[in-house]
């Protein structure tokens, strides 16, 4: 088994190099989770012209939007696909570039030690089954980071797939009827693995790792970082009905990203935001 058999699986793959990240971010519960992370993002990061590895960076959204402000990115995903596209980002950022667009494996990254003021590791920590290769990957991302350079960790909760599901049930699907769906969300809640059944009408994401922010926080201690502050992405927002529309209307959205912010640090609800980000320094 080679490393990339290794770190994810191979449906998880298929559905990359297949093109299934492309414009995830622009619309509904993505446009929201984008717009929140960017916020983090810009209150945490070192000024620009700082280094950032975007690993796991999938077809480059933060990394685009990151190089235009005068960060030097470097976009590294597992998905030869995923680098394709995105050349084609480079169209809505005349006079932008990346410093590197390149297939890599979260685990082995060919960059010398402590050349990154910032690592955003916002995709392979949910996308490794196996616990040992996680931490792996977050140790890797340590030895990239400069002495006080900052990780950023993106995780899903336990409690994402069921939550969707009951948002949509009767409207889009009826996939908590179904015991096959059931018996999947209920691996998810005992030990985050997340197993897609080949007996269900349910077709998203394949085999994955889903953290509570405990378990997040203490796999990112174990890869060598003491401090980590958990972040609700999205909080309670992504509940809003028509968030397309919402989201398009500047004062609606406002509203939206500050309820988001106030249940930030809310651990005791933060399985309901669906989305995790972790920050971290070396």
């Amino acid at each position: 088994m080679n490393k990339t058999e290794k770190s994810i699986d191979k449906d998880v793959l298929e559905d990359y190099n297949a093109g299934i990240e492309r414009n995830r971010l622009r619309s509904g519960f993505g446009l929201l989770e984008f717009a929140r992370t960017k916020e983090l993002l810009l209150e945490f990061l070192p000024k620009p012209p700082a280094v950032i590895y975007d690993i796991g960076g999938g077809y480059g959204e933060y990394a685009w939007w990151l190089a235009s402000l005068g960060y030097t990115v470097h976009l590294l995903d597992i998905a030869e696909t995923n680098i394709r596209l995105s050349a084609e980002l480079a169209a809505e950022y005349p006079g932008v570039s990346l410093c590197a667009a390149e297939v890599c494996d979260a685990r082995s990254v060919d960059r010398p030690d402590a050349s990154a003021d910032a690592v955003l590791l916002m995709g392979p920590l949910y996308h490794i089954p196996e616990k040992a290769e996680r931490i792996a990957a977050v140790r890797e991302s340590r030895r990239l980071l400069k002495p006080g350079g900052r990780l950023f960790t993106a995780a899903i909760t336990p409690y994402a797939t069921l939550l969707w599901a009951i948002s949509v049930f009767g409207r889009d699907n009826r996939l908590i009827e179904e015991d096959a769906f059931m018996r999947m969300v209920e691996r998810e809640l005992t030990d985050g693995e997340h197993i897609r059944p080949t007996d269900s009408a349910y077709h998203g994401i394949g085999r994955s790792h889903f953290h509570s922010a405990e378990e997040l926080r203490e796999e990112l201690t174990a890869g060598g970082f003491s401090e980590n502050a958990v972040h609700g992405v999205v909080g309670a927002a992504w509940l809003a009905p028509d968030l397309d529309t919402l989201l398009t209307n500047p004062t609606a959205r406002e509203a939206l990203l500050r309820t988001a912010r106030l249940l930030d640090r809310r651990e005791d609800i933060s399985g309901l935001s669906t989305h995790l980000l972790c920050i971290s320094e070396k």
